[in-house]
C-alpha cells in the first residue's frame, strides 16, 4: 500500500491517496499508469506528483494510442540516480519507451512535443534510448531546477526540501508538503551550519547546496515516512 500526495495545481492543496501497487495511479487515464509501475526502482512507501503531470499524461497517452512502457518516474532525492535538481524527485518526470523501437520512441517524442502539454521535452540527441518529459513547475531558482520556497508554500517542492532536510538531520516533524514553521526552523538552522543567508526561503544557493549533499545518500535515520 502507498500513500501519495497529489499536489493540486488549480486548488494549491496537496491530497492523499492511499492506492495497491496494481491499482492506477490518481487521476491517471485508465489503467496506463500503475502505482508500480509510477514507483519504478523507489522503495518508498510514499510518493508524490500534481494533477497537471497526469492530465499531461493522459493527453499522451490518447493521442499516442497504445501502451507506453517506461521504468523511471518517481524516486526520493535520498535515493538518488538522477541529478541533483531532477525532476523525478518531485514526482513529475517520465522516462518511457525504452523496451521500443526507435520509430515507436520518435513518435511518442512527436507527440509529447506537438502537444504542448508538457513543460520540458528532452531533445532526442540527449536520451536516444527514450524519451523524458516533465512537468515541471516555475520559475527556478537557478537557471534550471527547483523553484523558491518559503513560509506558506505547498506543494511537491515543498516535499522534496522536506525530505531532504530530514535525511540531512534537519527535522521538518512531518513531511506533508506544507512549508509551516517547523519546515522554516529546519530550513534556518542548515542555512546557519552551512554558511548561507538564514532567511528560511529555499532560493538557488540553498537548493544548490542542500542537493548536493542530499542526492544519493541513502535512507538516513531522520528520515521520515507519514
Amino acid at each position: 500500500m502507498a500513500k501519495i500526495f497529489v499536489y493540486n495545481v488549480y486548488t494549491n492543496a496537496v491530497e492523499v491517496f492511499y492506492r495497491n501497487e496494481d491499482d492506477p495511479m490518481p487521476y491517471s487515464y485508465g489503467r496506463t499508469m500503475l502505482v508500480k509501475e509510477f514507483r519504478g526502482s523507489s522503495r518508498s512507501s510514499v510518493l508524490w506528483t500534481t494533477n497537471a503531470a497526469m492530465e499531461a499524461w493522459n493527453a499522451t497517452r490518447r493521442e499516442y494510442g497504445n501502451p507506453i512502457p517506461f521504468r523511471y518516474a518517481f524516486k526520493r532525492i535520498w535515493e538518488g540516480g538522477h541529478g541533483k535538481q531532477s525532476q523525478h524527485y518531485a514526482g513529475v518526470a517520465f522516462d518511457v519507451g525504452q523496451s521500443l523501437t526507435q520509430a515507436q520512441r520518435n513518435r511518442i517524442w512527436q507527440v509529447a512535443k506537438n502537444l504542448g502539454v508538457w513543460v520540458y521535452v528532452e531533445p532526442q540527441n540527449m536520451t536516444p534510448t527514450w524519451v523524458h518529459f516533465d512537468k515541471r513547475i516555475g520559475p527556478p531558482a537557478c537557471s534550471a531546477g527547483y523553484p523558491v520556497v518559503r513560509n506558506g508554500s505547498r506543494g511537491i517542492y515543498v516535499l522534496v526540501l522536506q525530505d531532504a532536510l530530514n535525511a540531512l538531520g534537519y527535522s521538518t516533524k512531518t513531511l506533508d508538503g506544507f512549508f509551516g514553521p517547523n519546515t522554516r526552523n529546519a530550513l534556518i538552522a542548515y542555512q546557519r551550519n552551512n554558511g548561507l543567508s538564514a532567511d528560511g526561503i529555499c532560493g538557488c544557493a540553498s537548493w544548490t547546496r542542500i542537493t548536493s549533499e542530499v542526492v544519493g545518500i541513502g535512507r538516513t535515520p531522520t528520515v521520515i515516512d507519514p
